[in-house]
């Protein structure tokens, strides 16, 4: 069984996962290694992507047309790594999901910490 502070992690991050692969490949061409490493590193380890979520997100996005694989050699190692890259409609989607997020954000903060005088 899973520690509760690990469930509550994993329920965030499968409602954000897309938003935050797809800000990452904002960056320019990663590995599914050094997504899940992006996405660690940049939240100091608050979120963790495993395997297990991050390669089927992967998969649907390259369905949906928002990102594209290719297989080339790691210039650091002598082996070839599937790259993904963000398309256009990546990026579109991503301004989108950002602009879901933002509102929701503002919503739950609204709830959370009230204006002064507000009657909430």
């Amino acid at each position: 069984m899973k520690p509760r502070n690990t469930v509550e992690k994993t329920a965030l991050l499968q409602g954000t996962l897309d938003m935050l692969i797809l800000r990452t490949l904002l960056f320019g061409p990663a590995h599914g290694h050094q997504i899940a490493k992006h996405i660690q590193r940049t939240t100091e380890d608050v979120l963790q992507v495993e395997h297990g979520s991050l390669y089927p997100a992967l998969h649907r996005m390259e369905r949906k047309g928002w990102i594209i694989p290719k297989w080339e050699m790691a210039k650091e190692r002598n082996r070839e790594f599937k790259y993904y890259r963000l398309t256009p409609p990546g990026r579109k989607q991503l301004a989108h999901e950002e602009s879901k997020w933002k509102q929701l954000a503002a919503a739950v903060a609204t709830v959370m910490w009230p204006a002064p005088g507000d009657p909430s």
